[in-house]
């Protein structure tokens, strides 16, 4: 009795397609040099803790920025578009930043 080989077992069912990219949104721009990277696939990965209160708040704005949009914008994406502004408005602006002003109230 002939046992399959693991290419026989193993082997796709179907056709191999591409698989058809996420659409690349050009950076945008924000004040100064700074500008989010976008809808791209990102290699680099962060662990922020927030608050109930801040994610709840974070959901709010998702939803409320769809409603306005008319399309669905991830949290990674929100915030990505709020870091671009804070460091924009930090090189553009230095001390008297929004970003040193709430972080000197800390």
């Amino acid at each position: 009795m002939r046992v399959p080989g693991a290419e026989e077992l193993f082997r796709p069912t179907q056709p191999e397609t591409e698989p058809v990219p996420e659409p690349e949104e050009a950076p945008v721009e924000h004040p100064g040099r700074r500008a989010s990277s976008g809808r791209v696939k990102h290699e680099e990965k962060m662990t922020v803790y927030i608050s109930a209160e801040e994610l709840m708040d974070l959901d709010h704005a998702r939803l409320d920025l769809r409603r306005v949009l008319g399309a669905a914008v991830d949290r990674g994406r929100v915030v990505r578009e709020a870091v671009a502004i804070a460091l924009a408005d930090l090189d553009d602006r230095g001390p008297d930043s929004d970003l040193v002003r709430r972080l000197s109230r800390s």
